[in-house]
């Protein structure tokens, strides 16, 4: 079986966030997906060993904000390779606060959605939790940034927990 046949499922990148009260959650994914428009619902799925994931499930919500092509490799970074349990994500960056509670970045972002999580599908290493849409808002006109773009042009990595990682492969 050739599992690189799934790397040309074509996907954005994302940050999820949460805040449950505690200490805030936010992790890049590639997972952010609308299911449907009649409620408005988008799914994000989530590693269930990344602090984020666990914030989400307390919480019962979470922002989940487009990254555009404007991101470097140092956004990327700090959301996609560093934990939310040992560092704020947030800190030296432009954020907002979604009406739901959660903040998320308002740099380097093409859009976001604020959801209230409806259904939690347990999928194996990750959780996929469906949100309906309680508010929404577009950033900027930059392009949103593809995983192809993020491999190709930016020459990224996917790390251990993302749900496309298959190892030896980078």
């Amino acid at each position: 079986m050739d599992v690189t046949a799934l790397f040309k499922f074509s996907s954005g990148l994302y940050v999820v966030s949460a805040d449950d009260g505690g200490r805030p959650g936010a992790c890049l994914v590639n997972t952010g997906l609308q299911v449907t428009s009649a409620p408005l619902q988008v799914s994000v799925t989530v590693n269930k060993e990344n602090f984020t994931c666990g914030v989400i499930r307390r919480a019962g919500h979470f922002a989940l904000a487009v990254v555009d092509e404007s991101a470097d490799m140092l956004f990327v970074g700090r959301f996609g390779f560093r934990s939310s349990a040992t560092e704020d994500k947030f800190d030296g960056i432009g954020s907002a606060v979604a009406v739901t509670g959660d903040r998320y970045p308002a740099e380097h972002v093409a859009s976001f959605v604020a959801c209230n999580v409806v259904q939690t599908v347990d999928v194996g290493t990750h959780l996929t939790f469906v949100g309906e849409v309680a508010d929404a808002g577009n950033l900027s006109d930059v392009a949103p940034m593809t995983y192809a773009y993020y491999h190709g042009t930016l020459k990224g990595k996917t790390p251990p927990k993302a749900s496309s990682y298959v190892e030896g492969i980078s």
